[in-house]
């Protein structure tokens, strides 16, 4: 059996667009992260589109985990229009808090946690405050304070996403942020057959990453309950 796969304190969860998996991505891996009985707290810097009360991207993360009292879940703003986090903010006149506060709050929880996990909105480099700070300066951040920080990349499955991979990863890399590998999120599922872009990409990925292919989540994953989702994950993921 393999070793499980080294993690650092803290694994940012970015996408190379927006819809292509992330949520289901965060609780696939902290089922996997659970599973070698560790501490593992969720974090959501920054959710737009949902207004009070409504589930958001935590809540749909708390779900498929399912009741674990060694999961803690936060999310840190909520906003209600359904666009990048600064612009949310900026429409109804609130200004949000600096990333490296956030990176402060993060490491907390570090402090606390075996694992933070966190999951970005959007891609890399959307805009999470009203600095312009990003989920990459987050990590930049928390490595700067002293935290170990690593990255991964949740890809869409289809034509175009090489290259969107890869412009993800470069930027990781420049900043000093490891990439620990790429998911493919929203794999065609029957009725539904992969194209062959999808297929070839499956080889291609890991080199444009520079990072080890982690898993392929099947598009409907999301619809599981958590001890349907629980099962299939390890499946699913090869972070053991």
């Amino acid at each position: 059996m393999a070793e499980p796969m080294s993690l650092p304190a803290v694994v940012v969860v970015t996408g190379t667009s927006t819809g292509v998996g992330k949520t289901v991505a965060t609780a696939a891996l902290t089922v996997m992260v659970r599973r070698r009985g560790v501490r593992v707290a969720v974090v959501k810097p920054a959710q737009t589109g949902v207004l009070p009360g409504e589930p958001g991207d935590i809540d749909e993360v708390c779900r498929l985990v399912g009741d674990d009292a060694e999961v803690t879940y936060r999310e840190f703003v909520r906003l209600p229009d359904p666009i990048a986090p600064s612009a949310a903010a900026r429409r109804i006149g609130v200004t949000l808090d600096p990333i490296a506060l956030r990176a402060k709050d993060i490491r907390a929880l570090a402090g606390d946690h075996d694992v933070v996990i966190v999951e970005g909105a959007g891609g890399l480099l959307v805009e999470l405050d009203s600095r312009g700070g990003t989920l990459a300066d987050l990590a930049v951040a928390l490595r700067y304070q002293g935290t170990s920080v690593g990255a991964v990349i949740v890809a869409a499955p289809g034509l175009g996403t090489l290259n969107h991979t890869a412009l993800t990863a470069q930027a990781l890399q420049q900043r000093g942020i490891p990439v620990l590998g790429v998911l493919v999120g929203t794999w065609p599922q029957p009725p539904d057959t992969p194209d062959l872009a999808m297929q070839e990409n499956l080889a291609d990925l890991p080199r444009a990453a520079g990072a080890p292919l982690l898993g392929i989540l099947p598009d409907g994953a999301g619809c599981l309950t958590s001890n349907s989702f629980a099962a299939a994950a390890h499946e699913w993921l090869s972070i053991s």
